[in-house]
C-alpha cells in the first residue's frame, strides 16, 4: 500500500507512492545527528578535502588557497564557508586578510576526530601530493603583484 498524499504536507516533504511506514522526515533528526551529517557532507567534496589537506600545513588566505586548487575566488570562498560551518576550519581577520586554519575541534567532536584522522589519510593521492609539492611556493604578495 502506498501513501496517497500531496507532495507538501505541513511544511514537510512527503513522497508519493512510498509505503507510509518508510517515510523519513528530515525535521525529526536530533542535534547530534545533524551536526554529524553537516561534517560528513562538508567532507564529501574533493575540493573541500584538498583545502583541508592544504591547511594541515599552514595558515592561508583565500587567494593562496584558490591558487593552490586552481579555482575561482567565489568557489573557494563558498567551500571555505561550508567547512567553517561544519567546524572544520576557522577564519581570522588580520587587517585586509582573512586567514584560514584547521579548526581546533572545540566546535564539534565529529570535526575534531575527522581532522585528526585526515592527517593520516589521502597523503599519497596524486592530486593531493601534487598540490602539496608546490604549496610552499604560493605567496599572497606574489599573487597580488601578478594581478
Amino acid at each position: 500500500m502506498s501513501c496517497n498524499t500531496s507532495p507538501l504536507l505541513h511544511g514537510r516533504l512527503v513522497v508519493d507512492k512510498i509505503p507510509c511506514n518508510l517515510i523519513f522526515i528530515n525535521n525529526d533528526i536530533g542535534g547530534a545527528m545533524k551536526e554529524f551529517i553537516r561534517v560528513m557532507k562538508a567532507l564529501s567534496d574533493p575540493t573541500r578535502l584538498k583545502l583541508l589537506k592544504i591547511l594541515e600545513n599552514r595558515l592561508m588566505c583565500v587567494c593562496e588557497l584558490q591558487t593552490a586548487i586552481g579555482a575561482a575566488q567565489s568557489t573557494t570562498s563558498k567551500h571555505l564557508k561550508i567547512l567553517e560551518d561544519a567546524g572544520l576550519v576557522e577564519s581570522q581577520k588580520d587587517g585586509l586578510w582573512v586567514n584560514y586554519t584547521l579548526a581546533d575541534g572545540k566546535q564539534s567532536p565529529y570535526a575534531a576526530t575527522l581532522i585528526g584522522n585526515l592527517r593520516h589519510w589521502l597523503n599519497d593521492e596524486l592530486e593531493i601530493s601534487s598540490i602539496m609539492e608546490n604549496i610552499d611556493k604560493i605567496d599572497r604578495f606574489e599573487i597580488l603583484n601578478k594581478n
